[in-house]
């Protein structure tokens, strides 16, 4: 039990970066962007073909962020300057991507095994002593094995929380800040002279490049990349969005986005938890995340329609007690 929470946490973290890239759409730029399916994949094949070819996993993983750029730009545009509504957009581009995807893979699945990986670089430099000293803590806390090593775990928080701080910094900048009023008010931004079609644009290619970079670590750390791995990832990033804003709030930017990251993160844990439930088993996976975002959807829009009703429960109870004074 210990250790599936543990990866949990782990894949969690990186999935984190997705759900980064889905709040910047969904929620600052107010963009159904599907493109996530497809641009998630392009990230984890291009590192993938990369590394196998030979690219440092560094560089690998840069040219990924860099497909998911391109990928996210090339929906803006077509919504944009092609005038095509906007989920539909991102659904052209989706569909696109897959016969891309397989383009640059050449085949629907690319082995990393016996590859250099980023993971496997810093678990080379990483010293055993790091991982008995953590694993100490762990046994005098948990009960069961202990993880194998601590390096990805440790490293990715700090990757995320670095990327958290640059997106909550962008978002202040007066690019970011035109950014997030082109989704609250896109006329009220024009009439300032703003050009609201290359922000959406700009807003669309970098939340690609985050979900690309997390499909770069997630076929490292998975050792593959698969042409149908992104099928539901737009799910998972609104699921990991819906939670962490039900559970940790959004009254301000920082606070949305570590909230995201939190949502991820318990996302994760849920669905290890609800895998190990007898009758269900890994096939079960997307309607176990399907259930859980209805279950987020639902859940706050039932505890605002109980504490109204307590409240004009409360308002009545008020106002009669008044007229009986009278």
């Amino acid at each position: 039990m210990a250790i599936s929470i543990f990866g949990a946490v782990e894949s969690g973290i990186i999935y984190a970066i997705m759900a980064l890239g889905v709040y910047l759409t969904f929620r600052v730029l107010d963009f159904p962007d599907l493109t996530v399916d497809g641009s998630f994949v392009t990230g984890a094949g291009v590192a993938a073909i990369s590394i196998v070819n030979g690219v440092s996993p560094i560089v690998a993983t840069l040219l990924a962020i860099i497909a998911g750029f391109i990928a996210g730009c090339l929906t803006g545009l077509l919504h944009t300057k092609g005038k095509i509504n906007a989920l539909l957009s991102g659904i052209l581009m989706m569909i696109a991507l897959y016969s891309i995807n397989l383009r640059i893979m050449g085949q629907p699945t690319v082995s990393l095994h016996n590859q250099p990986t980023i993971f496997s670089q810093l678990r080379d430099i990483w010293p055993a002593s790091m991982d008995s000293f953590f694993n100490g803590i762990w046994t005098a806390i948990m009960s069961g094995r202990a993880p194998a090593t601590w390096v990805i775990v440790l490293v990715m928080i700090i990757v995320t929380l670095v990327i958290k701080l640059l997106t909550d910094a962008f978002l202040k900048t007066e690019v970011g800040l035109a950014l997030r009023a082109t989704g609250d008010n896109k006329r009220m931004i024009r009439s300032l002279s703003a050009n609201t079609d290359n922000l959406i644009v700009l807003g669309v290619g970098i939340s690609n490049a985050m979900v690309a970079l997390s499909g770069a670590l997630i076929a490292q750390i998975g050792g593959f990349a698969d042409v149908s791995m992104g099928i539901g990832m737009i799910v998972i990033g609104l699921a990991s969005v819906i939670i962490g804003e039900a559970l940790f709030g959004k009254k301000t930017i920082a606070i949305a986005t570590i909230a995201v990251i939190g949502g991820a993160i318990v996302y994760r844990i849920v669905v290890a938890l609800a895998l190990r439930v007898d009758f269900l088993d890994t096939g079960d996976m997307k309607l176990i995340t399907a259930f859980i975002v209805i279950v987020a959807l639902i859940t706050p829009k039932i505890l605002q329609a109980h504490k109204e009703k307590k409240r004009r429960i409360k308002k009545r109870a008020a106002i009669s007690g008044l007229k009986e004074g009278a």
